[in-house]
Order: C-alpha cells, then structure tokens, then sequence
C-alpha cells in the first residue's frame, strides 16, 4: 500500500477517537439514526447538505412521519416546509413522499438489505446505498463521498481523480471487517481534522505518517 504504512485498522480507530474529541457533526447525526429507515431517510436529505443541517431538517421530519406509511400520506408541500432549509429541499421533498410510497407499497414498509434493491429507491445513489448497507446493517460497504475521496488519495490509500474508482480501488485493499466503519470514520475525520481547505496538519495525529498527497503548503 502506498502513502501511509499504518495498519488501516490503526487509521480508523484513530480517526475515529478524534472526530469524537472534537465533536464531529457526523456524530451527532449518527445518534439519531437508530432504524434502517431513518439512515435511509437522513442519507437522502444529506446529499449537498451540512450534517448539522441535516440532523435539524431529520428530527422535524421524523417527528411528524416516522415509518413510510406516514411519509407517504405528507404532502410534498409539507415535507418541503419540514425539511427546509437543505440543499435542494424541493427535489428531495418529492422523492421522499416517493420514497415512503415505494417502501409501503412494495417492499411492506421494511429498507431492502441489498445494493440492487436499494439503488432502485427513489433518490438513493451508489454511494447513498453503500452508506445505508454500513450504517443501517452494519455490511461490508464503503460509501465514498468528497470525505473519503479526498482523504484517501491525500493518505497515499489511491491514487484516484473519481469517487468510482476510489470506491473501487477500497473495497480492494480494505479488510470486510473495516469498511461499515471506514465512511463515519474518515467523514468525521475530514469534517474536523483533515478539511478541504486549510487541513489542520499541524494538530493531525497521522501527520509523521500521512505523505500529504495534494495538500498545498
């Protein structure tokens, strides 16, 4: 593996300690995804939204629909006002009254386990399926996201210009075992340490270890 020569399992549990410490948005959201169906449901509003966000617009929903019948029987109008002010709120307002609509009528209100089934949700991508199979289920699945993405390749993990080929190249080097945690971890990680713009390298646990692939000095 290039780049980092840490065990990924030593990667993670660090990362992981940290968004703790710090408080990464992704957390608190992570409390309040206690069912397959509200996993589903917050990874759809998520899409082009701040966690914090997203765990906001998450709570109004759930207390007033909290199962795909009652998601359903909302009007979009309703579940705009609701979810307001994610990114998108219109779009996504529609494709969760679908969503609730397609989960009541054809799959008797239960969030399909596989990456087939879930795909042909309404709103729901490859990398919103991986997420939800992680999350909600607890499988083998690396949903990569800007987070993943880009930590990845700074780390030396990749070498990749596409989120696809990111996904790809993980789930080649990455033990079953790790890849349900590898997403929250490297999310939290990216939202608190490792960001975008400006990483805070010099208060980084893995900054001996990381070759900083990418990062502007």
């Amino acid at each position: 593996m290039a780049g980092v020569k840490m065990e990924l399992n030593r990667v993670i549990e660090i990362m992981e300690r940290e968004g703790e410490k710090r408080k990464a948005p992704v957390l608190t959201l992570k409390q309040r995804l206690t069912t397959p169906f509200r996993t589903l449901v917050s990874v759809l509003i998520s899409s082009r939204t701040k966690d914090e966000t997203t765990s906001e617009a998450a709570d109004r929903l759930f207390r007033v629909a909290d199962s795909p019948s009652q998601l359903m029987n909302l009007s979009k109008d309703e579940i705009e006002k609701l979810i307001y002010p994610v990114g998108f709120y219109r779009v996504k307002a529609g494709k969760l009254r679908e969503l609730g609509e397609v989960l009541a009528e054809n799959y008797n209100s239960d969030v399909p386990e596989t990456f087939e089934e879930l795909i042909k949700l309404p709103g729901i991508g490859r990398k919103s399926a991986n997420v939800v199979l992680a999350h909600a289920f607890n499988k083998p699945a690396i949903g990569v996201d800007t987070h993943v993405h880009r930590i990845s390749n700074r780390l030396g993990l990749v070498k990749t210009s596409k989120p696809r080929d990111t996904e790809r190249k993980l789930n080649s080097i990455v033990a079953d075992k790790l890849k349900a945690r590898l997403n929250r971890a490297f999310v939290a990680f990216g939202q608190s340490v490792c960001k975008p713009v400006k990483p805070l390298c010099s208060q980084c646990p893995l900054a001996w270890e990381c070759p900083k692939i990418h990062v502007k000095k």
